[in-house]
C-alpha cells in the first residue's frame, strides 16, 4: 500500500488507511529487489535449469551477506 494524498480517493473510492508496517516490508524487499538487479546473471537468468538458478541465486546472497560483514 503506497501511501495517498489527502486529496485523492482510491480506486475503489474511499481512502485507505496507510499500513507503516507492511510499507517498511514493501521497502525491503523492493531493495532487495533491485539490488538483484545488479547481479547480471541472476536478472537475466542464464541458467536453463531451475536447479542452477536457485544455486546462483544463493550465491549472489552469500556474496552480499559477505560484502556487508567487511
Amino acid at each position: 500500500m503506497i501511501a495517498q494524498k489527502s486529496n485523492e480517493e482510491g480506486r475503489l473510492g474511499g481512502h485507505k488507511k496507510f499500513d507503516k508496517g507492511k510499507y517498511r516490508r514493501r521497502h525491503v524487499v523492493e531493495q532487495c529487489v533491485g539490488w538483484l538487479k545488479e547481479c547480471r546473471r541472476v536478472l537475466t537468468r542464464f541458467e536453463k535449469l531451475a536447479v542452477n538458478y536457485v544455486a546462483m541465486l544463493q550465491l549472489a546472497f552469500v556474496l552480499r551477506y559477505l560484502r556487508i560483514l567487511k
